[in-house]
């Protein structure tokens, strides 16, 4: 009541007399309505997917049947990318609807500011009064806002910034990650799936490799025969001539791609059982997938439930002679993305879209106003055709540096990609309508010094842009 003044209260008590007479507008009406039917919210995110490791963009070999049945009912995006490919400046962009440029976190030790917080999706939802619910690898920063979820399950297991695979869980038995992950979701669900509209964020580590030298892949065992009898086919940049043509200061044992590649990849034994590893840990998260969707089902929430996926950035699969992320090269930089919403028509959408939209179109989704330091734009506003398409973006990577992880960035375009490694000055440009794998660097090209310069000149417009406080 407190609220209220004194005037309102005595409008309001002449209209109960039937001395004053008022009616909702339509557009109250409207509002009243969209709070009243709020959907509940299930943003899915894995770690290192790449965009091909699913059957629903084109996979042949891989198993994932439910995520399929959800993306060809749904929205999926067959152009997304992210912005930095490593999963702390993702994360954080998924967060904060941000380049790493705004909101600064560029290590996996630096966490959020409280200011920078109270403008994420999740924040944002509480003050609107959903019900929040996080379970998996949060991934930014050493001091994750627990305290801001009503549910909450982190599986990065105090200091680390990876969780194990394999941890004793409740009973005092061993689990795997993505059973714990499962688990979980069911225990959510009972607890908060009838109650206030919720969102729900389900960070898997699943198919990221456990750290080590070397590092591995970490299945669960009743998976282990799954691709046992498939032969997988090599990338074509995987050839030795790829690695080969790399500069000088890429072309290192230093160089994190190629060490990692050396344990994983190096034999075509290794090659065979690490890539099947890599999709036996996907098809595991597929399974938590379906068994999610059957428990929505169970609770009558089906028709009430938005659902989200991507990865958080890619990864090499031998291309270019590396086992990784971090370089602007498609494997990397380009992710599985789909929305599932029971009220929307099927679409494939060719449209360039990125992991800093997670945020704004989860808040439209949601009737929540988007804070204007949001860079990324609503998903369904650009299906529909609403707000222009994007015709290219920043890429940043700007962790660690030479030898391990050289710093690069670039502008990418439909047509083009403009790519530097800034300790290096080492440009790069592809023709990515001619030459989808990247297999020819044509920044030195006379032919295209139009082109470069162009790129190069919009890059630094952009980045500055991008840069820019809200």
């Amino acid at each position: 009541m407190e609220h209220i003044t004194k005037a309102k209260i005595v409008f309001m008590g002449l209209a109960l007399t039937g001395l004053v007479s008022f009616k909702i507008s339509r557009n109250d009406n409207e509002q009243f309505s969209k709070v009243a039917e709020r959907p509940n919210i299930i943003f899915i995110l894995t770690d290192d997917q790449r965009f091909d490791a699913l059957g629903a963009m084109g996979n042949q070999i891989i198993r994932t049947p439910h995520m399929d049945k959800l993306a060809n009912a749904g929205i999926l995006f067959k152009n997304a990318f992210v912005t930095t490919s490593i999963c702390c400046v993702s994360r954080a962009s998924v967060l904060t609807g941000q380049y790493q440029s705004r909101h600064n976190i560029g290590d996996f030790s630096t966490d959020l500011s409280s200011a920078a917080l109270a403008n994420t999706y999740p924040s944002l939802l509480k003050d609107a009064g959903y019900k929040l619910g996080f379970i998996g690898k949060f991934g930014v920063g050493k001091h994750p806002p627990h305290s801001l979820y009503d549910f909450w399950v982190d599986t990065e297991a105090g200091e680390k910034s990876q969780p194990d695979y394999v941890t004793i869980g409740k009973n005092g038995k061993e689990i795997h990650d993505t059973d714990t992950i499962g688990h979980a979701i069911g225990d959510f669900l009972n607890q908060f799936g009838n109650k206030d509209p919720f969102c729900l964020s389900v960070s898997f580590k699943a198919p990221h490799e456990q750290d080590g030298d070397p590092p591995k892949y970490i299945i669960q065992s009743r998976y282990k025969d799954y691709y046992k009898k498939v032969s997988i086919p090599y990338p074509l940049t995987a050839d030795p001539k790829y690695w080969n043509q790399l500069p000088d200061f890429l072309r290192t044992d230093g160089n994190f791609g190629r060490s990692r590649w050396k344990g994983l990849f190096g034999t075509p034994e290794l090659y065979q059982e690490n890539v099947k590893n890599y999709y036996r840990l996907i098809t595991g998260v597929d399974d938590v997938v379906g068994d999610m969707v059957k428990k929505l089902a169970q609770l009558n929430l089906t028709k009430k439930t938005i659902i989200i996926f991507m990865g958080d950035n890619g990864m090499f699969l031998g291309e270019h002679g590396m086992e990784g992320k971090w370089y602007g090269y498609e494997e990397s930089i380009r992710v599985p993305m789909f929305i599932y919403d029971p009220n929307l028509p099927h679409q494939t959408a060719s449209q360039m879209v990125l992991n800093i939209d997670i945020a704004p179109t989860i808040l439209s989704m949601a009737h929540v106003a988007i804070p204007k330091g949001m860079q990324g734009v609503d998903l369904i506003k650009l299906i529909k055709k609403q707000i222009p398409e994007r015709e290219d973006f920043v890429y940043q990577h700007y962790f660690l540096g030479s030898p391990h992880i050289p710093k690069e960035e670039g502008l990418v375009t439909k047509r083009f990609k403009y790519m530097n490694f800034i300790e290096h000055n080492y440009e790069e440009l592809y023709d990515l309508k001619n030459d989808p794998h990247e297999t020819l660097n044509l920044a030195k090209d006379p032919k295209y010094n139009t082109v470069i310069k162009g790129l190069r000149t919009k890059f630094t417009q952009r980045k500055a842009e991008i840069a820019k406080p809200d």
